[in-house]
């Protein structure tokens, strides 16, 4: 499990952990993971598949929500092997190569799916503050663009993660506090110098989801601004009613992962357990509810959803 270099065990292995405590229902605890795994999937591949085949759904609403879909399809698919290879089958190692690149796409689709969070934001303030040029600004090829600058974004932000990590020695211990990898958690088993590494992640965090988030709290300020220019407060009401769910959609994503980045970064004496289930929300829960939520918004979505299966 472990290969000797220059005197330090630089290990050829990480291990996963399980919940602490539940090792003997591991069975049981499979069944609502792979439970969510599976309406996860579904559910995104649903709006989807819904998306592209009804002409009516080609709009920037729902293209900027069909982008959504995707990144929460990356983020299952990235962490589904492990999570239910650990609960199933109790595989808990991972190699090393395989653990960087799990960690590498965790983080472009997290990255991603701000930018697309961001791009929704942008779309709610058009179609309130310019609704007759809503068309005219957020056409097809444009969104189109806006979608490759978030992919080449994450790219390449992204990419220096496993590069760095790759050039550590990791002595220190080699069970990691998830049942996946993460930067912030494999960065802590080096027994190198990751000042660089550590510096470079949180300039990334602030200038990715950091300013995300802030653009997305600027957006609202402006959209706020808009509604109480509008002197009708029944039009005023239904305009912010637009952006219940796109809200509900950027709790869901950022408040799990800020919790989870202060407890590696700052909550050295936090408790495993409740870091644990926190890694488990930040990735888990977002791609599952996001599709039950916009299906909520749309009638015509949430009609098609019953056509499809319901004849």
């Amino acid at each position: 499990m472990s290969a000797v270099n220059n005197t330090n065990f630089n290990f050829a292995v990480f291990l996963l952990i399980r919940i602490p405590g539940q090792e003997d229902v591991n069975l049981w605890i499979s069944v609502p993971f792979c439970l969510m795994y599976v309406l996860s999937i579904v559910g995104n591949s649903v709006i989807l598949f819904i998306t592209k085949t009804d002409p009516i759904l080609h709009e920037p609403m729902y293209i900027f929500l069909s982008m959504l879909a995707v990144t929460d399809l990356g983020l299952s698919i990235s962490t589904i092997s492990t999570t239910l290879g650990i609960f199933l089958f109790n595989s808990r190692e991972i190699n090393r190569d395989a653990c960087f690149a799990q960690l590498f796409f965790i983080h472009l689709f997290e990255c991603i799916e701000s930018s697309v969070l961001l791009l929704m934001a942008f779309d709610r303030f058009i179609a309130i503050r310019d609704p007759l040029r809503y068309a005219s600004i957020l056409t097809l090829p444009r969104i189109g663009k806006m979608g490759l600058v978030c992919v080449l974004r994450g790219v390449t932000v992204m990419l220096p993660f496993p590069i760095l990590l790759q050039q550590f020695q990791y002595c220190r211990s080699n069970v990691l506090s998830h049942c996946y990898c993460i930067n912030q958690d494999v960065m802590k088993m080096a027994c190198s110098d990751i000042r660089i590494s550590s510096i470079y992640g949180l300039s990334v965090a602030l200038l990715t989801e950091g300013l995300d988030l802030l653009l997305i709290f600027l957006s609202y300020v402006m959209i706020l601004k808009t509604v109480l220019s509008i002197t009708s407060q029944a039009e005023g009401l239904r305009a912010l009613n637009t952006c219940v769910f796109h809200l509900c959609a950027v709790l869901l994503f950022y408040t799990p992962m800020i919790g989870l980045s202060l407890l590696h970064r700052l909550g050295e004496g936090s408790s495993l357990l409740f870091q644990i289930l926190l890694g488990y929300i930040s990735l888990l829960v977002p791609p599952l509810i996001n599709p039950l939520v916009y299906s909520m918004k749309s009638k015509h979505l949430r009609a098609r959803i019953l056509r499809m299966f319901v004849k």
